[in-house]
């Protein structure tokens, strides 16, 4: 029996639904918002606004799209958490009214479990390449860096974390420093690609945690690279600009796979993915590729529409909980954190 899912995403500044059958992607729309360009970040407040503007045509255009109407949706599944509280209830709120009018059943998601199992989307007219479970996921994004175990759909373990900044944190920041837009990530992916990756050293963090990562030392070092050499020469980023890219992207990269690494010879486990915002970017994509054929990995790169936040990730996670019978109650509320969702 087939069984279609409804997807709907909201956890920070883009409104995403998706309608899946099986696993395979009917239809997935998303509404970026450009107003937090100009405050160069997400203002929270700004984008819940924005949801509410947003989600009622989002939804509309996917199940159009997806050549379904409301009745034939067998759950809606919905990001509980974690994200912005306000962007959050508005995903939520809409998704209860939408199974209270049309007697549908609720499955909420955690985000994140979301961005690992974009690599079980299937596309209508090709096969895609899947993991074999276990596989360790390394979950990279502005909010998060992870390396996750990953046993099951509707089962994994965080086995190593950042203690301070997240890795796409650290590119916008650094960004930032440098007077580039935001997001910065993305700029400086295409700098680096211009500039010389040994050019610079900036410092490596020693966690104690065995998977563990820390950017804060990173940015500091960047902050204060930038802040000495503008003393003797105030044009140094400008005439060093890609050098600088090339070199911060390295570092960061070097930092990722490190660790990445040790948990792969710690556990044994060679099917390795990469997953999340950060995973667009073409030096990390080029770095777990190259590393992973020197190590006999299979690599897993999420294909560029399913890295940032969207809705297809979202109905397919909804998917395996649903036929794993977990359900949600109309009590259900959203959760900023992800240490408070259980």
């Amino acid at each position: 029996m087939d069984i279609t899912i409804l997807g709907i995403e909201s956890s920070c500044d883009d409104t995403s639904a998706a309608v899946i059958r099986n696993r395979t992607l009917l239809s997935n729309v998303i509404a970026s918002q450009a107003v937090h360009q100009k405050y160069g970040g997400v203002i929270p407040e700004l984008a819940s606004r924005a949801h509410q503007q947003n989600i009622v045509p989002v939804v509309d255009t996917a199940l159009k799209e997806a050549g379904i109407t409301i009745d034939k949706v067998d759950a809606i599944a919905f990001t509980r958490g974690p994200g912005l509280l306000g962007s959050l209830l508005v995903g939520v709120s809409f998704a209860k009214g939408l199974s209270i009018a049309n007697n549908i059943p609720l499955v909420e998601v955690n985000h994140l479990e979301g961005h690992i199992l974009s690599h079980f989307v299937d596309m209508p007219d090709r096969d895609m390449p899947h993991p074999d479970f276990p596989f360790l996921c390394l979950l990279v994004s502005g909010g998060h860096t992870q390396i996750v175990r990953v046993d099951s759909p509707t089962e994994m373990e965080i086995i190593g974390t950042t203690i301070d900044d997240a890795a796409g944190e650290a590119f916008d920041k650094c960004a930032k420093v440098m007077g580039l837009p935001y997001p910065g990530g993305p700029i400086i992916d295409r700098l680096a690609k211009e500039g010389d990756a040994k050019a610079f050293k900036f410092a490596k963090p020693h966690v104690e945690g065995e998977f563990d990562y820390s950017f804060s030392g990173l940015k500091t070092s960047f902050l204060y690279t930038l802040r000495d050499a503008i003393k003797d020469d105030p044009d140094f980023v400008e005439k060093h600009k890609a050098d600088l890219c090339a070199s911060l992207q390295k570092t960061i990269v070097d930092i990722l796979l490190d660790k990445l690494i040790k948990a792969s010879k710690a556990t044994g486990i060679k099917d390795i993915a990469i997953a999340g915002g950060v995973s667009a970017n073409s030096g990390l994509r080029d770095g777990i590729t190259e590393t992973g054929r020197r190590r006999g990995w299979r690599t897993f790169l999420p294909e560029f529409k399913f890295t940032t936040d969207n809705a297809a990730m979202i109905a397919t996670a909804g998917y395996y909980r649903y036929m794993a019978g977990e359900l949600s109650s109309l009590d259900v509320s959203p959760v900023a954190r992800l240490q408070d969702l259980k």
